[in-house]
């Protein structure tokens, strides 16, 4: 991958990767957690070599992007997710772009997507609708879906927080094997990312986007007019691909009618095989021609 830049946006100061030609249609590629920028390293060259501009930005709490003041709430709900990517437009000058991403990425992208869609020009979706309604948070799901969210439960108790303080690696990397036990990554791929994990807002933002979204602790108050507008659930009008892993150890596939109110535009949903949770390093040629799909339209 290129050599790191960094731009103030917004409450942080932003480490990204950026590869292809300035004046290509603008790419954005989020990713989740606890992953890091990696899970890209072979999507952004298909994509800069069909000529797009690729930027693949360390979310908060990840790798090198840090908060410019230590009286930031470290928050890690939705809304600041999605507001860091808007600023992160802003920052940059991209007036619109492909969004694409999965897990907390993803919900960055659903986020611009629903609320402010002039901003994309096309969405890439893993997992489809990945905005939380946090008001159904604490609606019991079947059990077969809820012993696959052990962690969040985990991250609810000081004793997650502390285990995950304790030994970040060991946990995170239960994590990767859990949610892909499809994909045979090396040791050697995991502490590529895993390194992004040593960040000294990563615990905070973590455990405290796992308590917000089941209402369980504050949100920023920075951001609670966005969380309001998330609370209505809004639609995704523009162009947009989504997928499911069909070996996803965190949610389990499901059809395209399951959330087809609230994609308004034209939605392509697809299932594919063999593939966890971090779909675009584990198919990467996979995700990159979806979003190329996305970059022709």
């Amino acid at each position: 991958m290129q050599a790191l830049k960094r731009i103030h946006a917004g409450v942080l100061e932003i480490s990204y990767e950026e590869s292809g030609p300035q004046d290509g249609q603008a790419v954005f590629l989020m990713h989740g957690f606890p992953y890091d920028i990696h899970a890209y390293a072979e999507v952004s060259p298909i994509l800069a070599a069909a000529g797009c501009r690729v930027i693949v930005p360390y979310l908060r709490g990840f790798g090198a992007t840090r908060f410019l003041s230590a009286e930031t709430p470290r928050s890690g709900e939705q809304a600041a997710l999605g507001a860091d990517l808007l600023a992160l437009m802003d920052a940059l000058g991209i007036p619109r772009a492909v969004l694409a991403g999965y897990d907390w990425g993803g919900r960055a992208a659903c986020v611009v997507a629903a609320l402010w869609p002039e901003r994309c020009a096309g969405l890439v979706s893993f997992n489809s609708y990945n905005v939380q309604n946090i008001a159904r948070a604490m609606v019991p799901d079947a059990p077969e879906s809820e012993h696959m969210l052990w962690y969040q439960y985990y991250f609810h108790s000081e004793r997650g927080r502390a285990g995950l303080e304790k030994d970040r690696r060991a946990v995170t990397r239960l994590l990767w094997k859990q949610w892909s036990p499809t994909w045979s990554f090396s040791q050697e791929e995991f502490e590529r990312s895993a390194a992004a994990f040593d960040n000294p807002d990563f615990v905070e933002v973590v455990i405290q986007s796992y308590r917000h979204r089941f209402a369980l602790a504050a949100g920023d108050p920075a951001y609670l007019e966005i969380e309001e507008r998330l609370a209505a659930q809004p639609p995704i009008s523009v162009p947009a691909i989504t997928f499911d892993g069909a070996d996803d150890g965190v949610r389990a596939p499901s059809p395209a009618l399951a959330c087809a109110n609230k994609f308004t535009g034209a939605r392509s949903h697809r299932v594919v095989p063999g593939v966890g949770h971090n779909m675009p390093q584990e198919v990467p040629a996979v995700f990159a021609a979806a979003v190329l799909e996305l970059v022709g339209t």
